[in-house]
């Protein structure tokens, strides 16, 4: 039997008209658009769509909060899994002159469209897009990084693919420096990470292995943070390395 308060949540649309709502008024005051970043931005989101991305990079407050956060920790090293077309890669390098960013893509379609919106956003000396397989990929920046050839990373936004999840987890702890913050996004899915009736989907399976691994794992202290907004009821995952 499912979870009922799941089935209310999922199903109640009334919230969504408001949590959108609340975006749309807040993000113009928290973010206007004399900001020097918002062209690029904005041609991120309109170039990935006519290119014809999925809708799924993080919402503007999601990666306006991440920009802020390592602008607070000082980072000066990150790692993202999961390009796409760079919108979230873009908002945390225009936000901190201090950064450097390897993100990381799987798919050469969007690969190619998020080099251009880097150029484009003038980030090309600060965002490195690595096209290939996350694990492949993860695999030899950690060779690197433990060679002493490449810096630890200080911040790590996993956003691919779900059922790799944990995996990607794992390579990027290796990688990572004492007190560094790795977030895994969108392990809520709406609520179904704790619907029974979805616990066969691999894309559950890999948020709830996310979920139970981290919270076993020595290395880190986790938290999941349920959210809204105008991407939907979602949520994500929040590590800080020991």
């Amino acid at each position: 039997m499912s979870n009922p308060a799941f089935q209310f949540s999922h199903h109640n649309q009334v919230h969504d008209n408001v949590w959108d709502a609340v975006d749309a008024y807040t993000l113009p005051h928290s973010h206007p658009s004399s900001r020097p970043n918002t062209a690029a931005l904005t041609h991120a989101l309109v170039a990935s769509k006519d290119a014809g991305l999925p809708d799924i990079s993080a919402s503007p407050a999601q990666a306006k909060f991440m920009a802020l956060f390592v602008r607070a920790a000082n980072v000066t090293h990150a790692l993202e899994v999961g390009t796409l077309g760079g919108y979230s890669a873009i908002w945390l390098a225009s936000e901190n002159p201090q950064l450097h960013l390897t993100t990381v893509e799987f798919d050469a379609h969007h690969v190619a469209v998020a080099r251009a919106n880097i150029a484009f956003a003038g980030l090309t000396d600060r965002i490195d897009v690595i096209h290939g397989a996350g694990v492949d990929v993860l695999a030899k920046l950690k060779g690197e990084v433990l060679a002493g050839t490449r810096p630890r990373f200080g911040f790590v936004f996993i956003d691919a693919d779900k059922t790799n999840n944990w995996n990607y987890f794992d390579l990027a702890a290796d990688m990572a420096l004492p007190r560094a913050t790795i977030v895994v996004d969108n392990v809520v899915r709406g609520g179904r990470l704790v619907d029974e009736n979805s616990q066969q989907l691999p894309q559950i399976q890999g948020a709830r292995e996310v979920v139970e691994k981290v919270g076993r794992d020595a290395r880190a202290d986790s938290v999941v943070l349920q959210t809204v907004g105008e991407k939907s009821y979602d949520g994500w995952l929040w590590a800080v390395v020991n």
